[in-house]
This record gives structure tokens, sequence and C-alpha cells, in this order.
């Protein structure tokens, strides 16, 4: 299964960046991997610490966060506090082998072992590649059910825009895998709060907007299919969005969005 996910400044408002190699960094820790340019995160790979690993955060061309901070650092003006299993930037799912992955339950998907990155760059365009193991273990925390190998590659392109590609492969490695019925998956991105499409607090304004490849627009994007998904709003001076967007070879593509108006986006 592959996720393609892009995350650009959607309007000219945004003032492009050109990058060199000498600008990116990769540093690694004992829990994560992160990835600078000129100095400044553009995102880190966390595989130890949470339920799942995941990316945060995740920083557009100018700094600008492009996911919720929360639950990972709380107290943030402006947030909601809802669904602490949103996590920035995530693949799991609900209902595997009967284990519910998706939820901040005993089910956690864990490293194998240590990441591999490499880093090239070609004509101003930066790739950062990681390559990962994980083990989908179950609730009693011994039993694994499955296996996968991830993929990800982030990309800082010349003009500034910066893009992630996504791809999970899936392995059968302890039996049959039987993934259930739920809306729970697979692919997520927990959005600013100001790409919301309805205000965090009650009588609030809603600042965010969003439509997807087939023209349908804010809540009625919910269980529709699509190419792709785009959400963008007003971030202190400029306007900032997220696509994502679904590989044409993923099964059943066109895929149904798990979409919804506070802010999470799952393929």
């Amino acid at each position: 299964m592959r996720s393609l996910l892009n995350t650009v400044a959607l309007c000219a408002i945004v003032l492009p960046m050109s990058v060199n190699a000498a600008e990116y960094q990769v540093e690694q820790t004992e829990d994560r991997i992160d990835i600078k340019v000129k100095g400044k995160l553009f995102t880190s790979y966390r595989f130890k610490g949470f339920n799942k690993p995941i990316l945060y955060p995740v920083n557009g061309p100018d700094n600008t966060s492009m996911t919720r901070h929360y639950p990972q650092k709380k107290d943030v003006e402006g947030e909601a506090k809802d669904h602490p299993h949103h996590q920035s930037i995530w693949f799991t799912y609900d209902k595997v082998n009967g284990q519910n992955f998706w939820h901040m339950g005993k089910a956690r998907i864990l490293a194998a072992k240590r990441p591999i990155v490499n880093a090239t760059q070609n004509n101003e365009h930066i790739s950062v590649e990681i390559n990962a193991s994980n083990n989908w273990t179950a609730d009693d925390a011994k039993t694994v059910v499955c296996t996968d190998t991830t993929q990800i590659i982030c990309h800082v392109l010349p003009d500034g825009t910066r893009m992630i590609d996504y791809t999970v492969t899936m392995h059968a490695s302890h039996g049959d895998i039987n993934f259930g019925d739920s809306k729970e998956g697979v692919m997520g991105v927990r959005t600013n709060p100001a790409l919301r499409l309805k205000p965090v607090k009650k009588g609030g304004k809603p600042t965010g907007q969003s439509v997807n490849s087939e023209g349908v627009e804010g809540k009625a994007m919910w269980g529709k299919k699509a190419a792709w998904v785009s959400y963008w709003g007003p971030i202190d001076k400029g306007t900032y969005g997220i696509s994502i967007f679904d590989h044409p070879t993923n099964l059943r593509h066109p895929t149904t969005w798990h979409a919804r108006d506070y802010g999470l986006v799952a393929a």
C-alpha cells in the first residue's frame, strides 16, 4: 500500500527559497531521525516512544507547522485536545487480525531494527530516504501479528516545495493477515488547527477550506472517492495547505477518504 503525501504551500503568497547540498542535515538519535534544511527542522521520524512510528513535527518551507502538536506537545494555544491517537502523520489500522492498532491501546507497531538513512542531492533537489522495518505486536506485548517495511522519502525542491513519499509494504510473515472492515485507517494526518473546517471553540469562525480531486468541498468529502484531497487556510501572515495523494497503484484507487471537518485526513 502506497501513499504519496505532499506538504506544500498552495498559494503564491509563500515566497520560494532555494537550497543546496550544504544546507541540509540529517541527525540521528536513539529514538528519531531529524531532517533539517538551513538548520531548521523539516520533520522528524520518531520510531520509539509512541504506539507507532510517526512523523512529527512536519514544517513548511518557512518553518510553519503543517500538523497539530497535540499530544506530542501539550498546551499549545488554539489546539483541541481530542483524539490523542491522531499524532501528526502516521500509518496504521484498527482491525488487523482483531487487534486495534489505530487507537492508543496495548497493540503497538514497534521498530524491528534501527532505520537506515540515505540522502542524495541533484540539481538542488534534496531527497532524504528512510527505510524502516516494524513489528505489528498484539496487545499481549509478545505476539507479532505481521510485519511491514516502510520507505519514507522527504523531498525539498529548488523552489522550496516540500513533499513526502510514504510507502508501506505489509508482510504476512506470521500467518494470514485479516484487515477487518473499519473507517479507522490507514494513512493519517492531523492538520494544523488553522486548516480545520470548523472552529476549535464553539462559536468561533472556521478558517480552513478543503476540496478533493472531484471538486467536492468541505464536509461533503467524507467517504467520497478521490485521487487526492487538499486543506488550506491562513497561518500567521501567509496561506498554507497540505495535500494528500492516493498513489494510482494502490488497491481500489481512487480510495475513499476519512476526511473530517476537525482536521483529520486519512486515506
